[in-house]
C-alpha cells in the first residue's frame, strides 16, 4: 500500500516538570490504515502507546482511537487517551471544553481542565481481592513477600490490571521485580507522609505489553481510584506521583465527583509535523 503523510503529534501526558511526562505518538487522520500499517508504526515509536485517531462509528463520539503498545493493541489506556484528545482538538482547531472518545472500551467522556485534560474513569471490567494464590504470584513478581502486600485488588479497566498496597512510598520504590516471573499487569501504590511530594507513588509494570515499566499510567491510576473510593481508602481527590524509578516525574490528579471518577493531567505537544504511513 503507497503511503501519505499524515498529521502527527507527540504529546506529553502528566508531566509534573517540563517533558518529566509519558509520551504518546498520535498519528490523526488514520483512515485507510490497516492493522499490520499500525502494529509495525506502534513497535517503531517504541513508546509505552502509540494511538491512531479515526471517524467515529457511533453518534455521540467525536472521534474513535485505536491504542497500540509496542507489543500488542489495547481496548483502553488512560494516558494515550488525554493525549490523543489535546492533539484532536489541537489539529481541529476545537475550542469547546468536552470530547467525547471512542474505543475498545465504549464511549469515554473528556473534558479540559488547567493546562491539560481529564477523562472519566471506565467501568471495570474485572473488580474484588486477589486470591492467596494471585498474592503469591503478584509478590513473586515484584521480588517481595506476600506478607509485604497489605492489599491486592483487580482494577481492570482495560489493560488487565492488579494492584498490590504496600506500606508506603518508600517501599514502592524500593521495589526490584523480577519481570519474568510477572504473571499480570500490575500496578503498586504507597501512601507518603503527610507533605510529602503527592499523597501516593504509583509504579505500573507490563512487560507482557512490551512495557517493562510504565512511566505515568492513566488506565492504572483510574482504576485504583475506582477500588480507593469505593472502598473508603481515598475520599474526595488526591495526587499520585509516578515514573521516579524511570526518571520520569510524572504528577496525576484524581477526583470523586457526582458524575464519576475523573483522571487529569497536564498535556503538551512536543513534537508536531506528518508521519509517512
Amino acid at each position: 500500500m503507497s503511503t501519505r503523510d499524515r498529521p502527527f503529534r507527540q504529546v506529553d501526558v502528566f508531566p509534573g516538570s517540563a517533558l518529566g511526562g509519558n509520551p504518546v505518538a498520535v498519528v490523526l487522520d488514520a483512515a485507510g490504515l490497516g492493522d499490520e500499517a499500525m502494529r509495525s508504526f506502534a513497535r517503531w515509536t517504541n513508546l509505552s502507546e502509540t494511538t491512531f485517531v479515526l471517524p467515529p462509528s457511533v453518534p455521540g463520539a467525536d472521534y474513535r482511537l485505536r491504542i497500540f503498545t509496542p507489543a500488542e493493541e489495547l481496548p483502553f489506556a488512560g494516558h494515550p487517551t488525554l493525549g490523543s484528545a489535546h492533539a484532536f482538538a489541537e489539529h481541529t482547531g476545537t475550542a469547546g471544553d468536552r470530547l467525547v472518545q471512542e474505543c475498545g472500551v465504549g464511549l469515554v467522556p473528556l473534558r479540559r481542565t488547567d493546562g491539560g485534560w481529564a477523562f472519566a474513569a471506565p467501568e471495570l471490567r474485572r473488580s474484588g481481592p486477589a486470591t492467596d494464590e494471585e498474592v503469591a504470584r503478584i509478590a513473586e513478581g515484584l521480588g517481595i513477600g506476600a506478607w509485604d502486600v497489605l492489599a491486592a485488588e483487580w482494577v481492570d479497566n482495560g489493560p488487565g490490571w492488579v494492584v498490590a498496597v504496600l506500606r508506603d512510598a518508600d517501599a514502592v520504590l524500593e521495589l526490584q521485580p523480577d519481570l519474568g516471573r510477572m504473571r499480570y499487569p500490575t500496578g503498586v501504590v504507597g501512601p507518603f507522609p503527610a507533605g510529602g511530594p503527592a499523597d501516593f507513588e504509583v509504579r505500573a509494570f507490563v512487560p507482557g505489553l512490551g512495557v517493562d515499566e510504565d512511566p505515568v499510567t492513566g488506565s492504572l491510576n483510574a482504576g485504583i481510584a475506582t477500588w480507593f473510593f469505593a472502598s473508603g481508602r481515598a475520599t474526595g481527590g488526591y495526587t499520585v506521583r509516578q515514573g521516579t524509578r524511570v526518571g520520569a516525574d510524572g504528577l496525576v490528579r484524581v477526583t470523586q465527583e457526582a458524575d464519576g471518577v475523573w483522571i487529569a493531567g497536564a498535556t503538551r505537544t512536543v513534537l508536531a509535523g506528518t508521519a509517512a504511513l
